[in-house]
């Protein structure tokens, strides 16, 4: 029972941070080792508190597929507990990507204004926000 409950509560979102991770390092290859470090700890970090809260939304919206996962869970002679983490291990990896997606777009924004002091980061981000005003 202890090893189901740490189970639940430290290993899953840990792999599913560990997922989502590993399918940002797919797609957008971090620079140095530090931002791997920094985005692999965010993500980890977004996908143990938010993708709770999306498990909790998607069973708002979908109960059935986590009581039918329960029931399926038991009939293969496991408790019901896990039928329902496992459905709910994938939300854990989507609320996890964006953290990746947004931390590697801040990232290179600072990268590409190093050489600017405050003011001048805080100019080009008014200059940012008006231009997507303008295209809206």
């Amino acid at each position: 029972m202890i090893a189901l409950t740490f189970l639940k509560f430290a290993a899953v979102p840990f792999f599913a941070g560990l997922a989502a991770t590993s399918l940002g390092f797919l797609f957008l290859w971090p620079a140095s080792a530090r931002e791997a470090m920094v985005r692999f700890a965010c993500t980890l970090t977004v996908s143990a508190v938010a993708g709770p809260c999306l498990a909790v939304a998607a069973y708002c919206w979908w109960p059935a597929l986590f009581s039918s996962s329960g029931q399926l869970a038991m009939l293969a002679g496991g408790p019901a507990e896990l039928g329902v983490l496992l459905v709910a291990a994938p939300f854990l990896v989507l609320a996890g990507l964006p953290a990746w997606w947004l931390l590697g777009a801040v990232l290179l924004w600072f990268e590409r204004r190093r050489s600017k002091d405050i003011a001048e980061i805080a100019h080009d981000a008014a200059e940012a926000v008006r231009q997507v005003r303008k295209t809206l």
